[in-house]
């Protein structure tokens, strides 16, 4: 009788051991999680009607329901967008962190990029590029979308609309900038380039991967688009099928289309 309650009991106790151990999720099988990105060049809030409007930009990107937007063609305190500090009034709008780059001063303040971030921003810097028709900069963050996620790097990049020697230049300053970067990279925004650039191939010889487009790739001028030149790229991400961008159906607010994917990533 002893011997057979020792039985049951070794049997009972064995039954929970592996009840317990299979409802742990092994690090291979963490809960994967995504991250809505957009990239808009918002042409200093001045929409095809001509007006500035930054509560309109706001409107747009509140439907896109963002957790990082890259921005481009940023004023700060310029007279020609009523001398607002265009980042801080967009974080203030929707409720998001706020970094801005300078590439230059420009009617009495600033003109440049940004980032907006639903997430603290940890670390932020500005990648002197070189000069083109204007002074560059890449403009990067670094965040943490989850406690247990690894940190990122999002870069907000505007190169330069006139040669494609500039460009060449300039993708060569933000990859040395980026070098010793050991976590995943995102790169976002306008690029001035269209696919088949030498300045894009330089990116994808760096490891970085272009985000394919679901359709309508073209994104400039907004009203009917005839070139693609704004792109999310990758790097660090073990992708098994890279996520598709969509360029958002937005004709009006600014002449460039915004573009907007889900980046999946790993709790």
């Amino acid at each position: 009788m002893n011997e057979r309650r020792l039985i049951r009991f070794l049997t009972v106790l064995s039954l929970v051991t592996c009840t317990v151990f299979m409802s742990r999720t092994p690090l291979e099988a963490a809960e994967p999680a995504t991250l809505r990105l957009v990239a808009y060049n918002i042409k200093h809030g001045r929409g095809m009607d001509s007006r500035v409007d930054l509560k309109r930009i706001a409107s747009v990107l509140r439907k896109l329901k963002p957790d990082l937007v890259a921005l481009q063609e940023i004023d700060h305190t310029c007279t020609r967008s009523g001398k607002v500090d265009q980042a801080a009034a967009l974080g203030a709008l929707l409720g998001m962190h706020h970094r801005f780059g300078k590439f230059m001063d420009f009617q009495g303040g600033q003109y440049g990029l940004a980032i907006l971030s639903r997430f603290p921003v940890q670390k932020s810097i500005r990648h002197q590029l070189a000069p083109g028709a204007e002074p560059r900069c890449a403009l990067e963050v670094t965040v943490q979308p989850s406690a247990d996620a690894p940190p990122l790097s999002f870069v907000s990049i505007h190169n330069d609309w006139t040669r494609e020697a500039f460009r060449m230049a300039q993708v060569a300053d933000l990859l040395a900038g980026l070098k010793q970067r050991t976590h995943p990279v995102i790169l976002a925004g306008d690029f001035n380039a269209e696919p088949e650039a030498e300045s894009l191939a330089r990116l994808r010889t760096a490891g970085f991967l272009i985000l394919p487009k679901k359709k309508d790739a073209k994104t400039f001028p907004s009203p009917s688009p005839k070139v693609e030149i704004d792109y999310f790229m990758t790097r660090g991400f073990p992708f098994v099928n890279p996520p598709l961008t969509i360029v958002h159906d937005e004709r009006l607010a600014s002449d460039h289309r915004p573009i907007v994917m889900e980046l999946p990533f790993l709790k």
